[in-house]
């Protein structure tokens, strides 16, 4: 892997899987140790919500604290982000399963989709950081088209509970450097899913 991301922009976009905010922080505060700029986007809900996991408006004030700048927070304000050439690569950690299906039906209605969708239209890197427990039901059709999508890139996910959530996929956040790594390169990280075998008989 790089050693560090000097002179990497990165378009940082969180929406609404809560209880992964933590690791996304953490992730977030790597990036930035590594030495990349990171342009920060929450989607509406990820900007409004509060929940255990924390105030919206802490969540906000420490992703701004992480990356040094305001965050984004609504569509008008992110769709000057491709036009204007602000990021190399974008990121969407945590991405929900709404947010994949909006991407992969094209959906622009979030401050989430058009940074993404601004960014993509000069064919720029995008890894998905998918956190759902329905990634194995109804959203994986979505999940299914944007493998095939070009300019898309997933952290591999870890199926986190067989038994309890057989369907659920969380990205494995620790390996977000790594795949921002492989995706600058045009590389897909793999096995992209995969499952703990403790305990299994």
């Amino acid at each position: 892997m790089k050693t560090n991301f000097i002179g990497i922009r990165i378009g940082y976009v969180m929406t609404g899987s809560f209880c992964t905010f933590g690791r996304s922080f953490a992730q977030a505060e790597r990036l930035r140790e590594m030495g990349a700029e990171l342009v920060p986007v929450m989607s509406e809900h990820a900007a409004s919500v509060s929940t255990r996991f924390g105030s919206s408006a802490d969540n906000i004030a420490r992703l701004a604290e992480i990356c040094g700048r305001d965050v984004i927070t609504d569509i008008s304000a992110a769709e000057p982000i491709g036009p204007k050439d602000m990021t190399d690569i974008m990121v969407v950690a945590p991405c929900t399963s709404n947010t994949a299906a909006k991407l992969a039906a094209g959906i622009t209605d979030s401050a989430a989709t058009m940074a993404v969708k601004s960014h993509l239209r000069s064919g720029k890197p995008v890894v998905l950081a998918i956190a759902s427990n329905d990634s194995l039901l109804g959203s994986a059709k979505n999940i299914g088209e944007l493998f095939n999508r070009k300019n898309y890139y997933f952290v591999p996910m870890l199926q986190d509970d067989i038994e309890r959530k057989p369907a659920s996929l969380v990205a494995e956040f620790e390996l977000l450097p790594d795949a921002v790594d492989a995706a600058l390169r045009g590389v897909q990280l793999r096995p992209i899913i995969y499952h703990r075998t403790e305990g299994l008989g």
